[in-house]
């Protein structure tokens, strides 16, 4: 048997092991940040940039390694815990797009350090919009390039000094090839038509505001949907808003102080004693049943509130519609609205190829089916547009969402005279 490839296999990915001119010196001074400045300045096309975070170990989403590429000005490490301003180099990047994998997760920490891209291109939401079944950097990096990227230091502690040299690595990879990534997906973009889709999608991203703060943060405590009562629910909001304190305070991952499991488990058995807290499965471990005593007082307290002080069962709804299993009972026309809207969706998300969730964010389209007042596409475009939905988006939509409408509002009208023909 012949030990040559079929035609249609894939050639093996090439391993990328190493920049193609080497791993620089990580910059941890002011005088290597203003060289940094002059040599990017110096450079041209646009600026690879990415970032290292230390999630799951240390408090926030804070930057601990910034890390840049441009023609003529090869790679730059930036050490961020010992340079947390960055700002000389919005002069040195000037108007200069910025090319990122997964814009959203790396432009918070970098508007932290001071740097503000003028325009921005996203070679993940390039791989949505282009209905790629990957597009994680490393599959996008391997079917566009064929090169394979090593991943196993990305969940690391980057707050972590010194830098392992194999760290340093794979920070300098993932923009090693992203300039080269970005041009050939601009074509794939280009080619499809989805050109413009794509500025829009990339403005929007840049200019995306920080989230508002949450509204009772401790009820996304893992295991907490399982409590029904009040007063377990107090034990909840008592450890999460203690172990936050702390946890900020020493600079950790609040889950290295204590886990959900912990916090959800003494909810339930809500313990008269310490000595019946350490009776919990979730606290016998080593270190938990060591901390026990201090985390006691904390659950006695929750128990002892009166009911006045009780977090209610439900947290505050937003101001967005209800969950749409209950559009039946409470707005049965808008629930009509949006079983006509759903399959013309999946259909226009099928012949453009892209995700339903990328043609339209879904939380507009409820909106638009919920709020509706029958006044036509024109109202469905600023229902949209008051969602934030991109303009792209409001041309595909508007009109068939429009025409969705229309057909269930006379599906609606002909089961009235059906039910009651006189």
């Amino acid at each position: 048997m012949s030990d040559a490839p079929l035609e249609d296999e894939a050639p093996a990915a090439v391993p990328l092991t190493e920049p193609a001119d080497g791993v620089p010196q990580v910059i941890a001074t002011e005088d290597g940040l203003r060289r940094m400045a002059a040599a990017f300045a110096a450079g041209t096309g646009p600026i690879a940039a990415d970032a290292e975070r230390a999630s799951g170990f240390r408090y926030g989403q804070a930057t601990y390694l910034a890390q840049f590429k441009r023609a003529g000005a090869g790679i730059a490490l930036v050490d961020t815990a010992a340079l947390p301003d960055l700002s000389v180099l919005n002069d040195a990047f000037g108007d200069a797009e910025w090319v990122f994998h997964a814009a959203s997760q790396d432009l918070p920490g970098m508007h932290d350090l001071g740097l503000s891209p003028a325009s921005v291109f996203d070679t993940e939401l390039a791989a949505r919009l282009l209905g790629w079944p990957k597009v994680g950097l490393a599959a996008v990096v391997e079917r566009e390039l064929g090169l394979a990227l090593a991943k196993e230091h990305s969940a690391q502690d980057w707050s972590t000094r010194p830098l392992p040299h194999d760290w340093l690595v794979y920070a300098a990879l993932d923009v090693e090839v992203l300039l080269e990534l970005r041009e050939a997906m601009l074509g794939h973009l280009e080619e499809a038509g989805k050109l413009e889709w794509a500025r829009q999608e990339f403005e929007a991203v840049r200019l995306a505001p920080p989230p508002p703060p949450r509204v009772d943060p401790w009820r996304r405590t893992s295991g907490s949907h399982q409590l029904r009562d009040q007063r377990g629910l107090a034990v909840v909001r008592a450890l999460w808003e203690e172990r936050d304190r702390v946890a900020q305070q020493r600079d950790t991952s609040p889950g290295r102080i204590l886990r959900d499991a912990a916090i959800v488990a003494a909810a339930q058995a809500k313990p008269t004693s310490l000595a019946a807290l350490l009776q919990v499965r979730e606290w016998q471990s080593r270190g938990t049943k060591r901390a026990a005593p201090r985390w006691y007082p904390v659950i006695e307290k929750a128990l002892r509130l009166p009911d006045s002080k009780l977090p209610a069962k439900r947290g505050p709804r937003g101001d967005g519609p209800p969950q749409p299993r209950m559009w039946k009972d409470k707005r049965p026309e808008a629930a009509a609205r949006l079983e006509a809207a759903k399959p013309r969706m999946a259909e226009l998300a099928e012949r453009i190829g892209m995700p339903i969730e990328n043609v339209l964010q879904p939380d507009a389209m409820r909106r638009a089916c919920w709020e509706h007042r029958g006044g036509g596409e024109d109202e469905i475009r600023a229902l949209l547009a008051s969602r934030d939905a991109r303009q792209w988006q409001i041309d595909l939509t508007a009109p068939m969402l429009a025409e969705a409408f229309v057909e269930a509002a006379e599906a609606s009208a002909t089961d009235a005279a059906t039910a009651d023909p006189a």
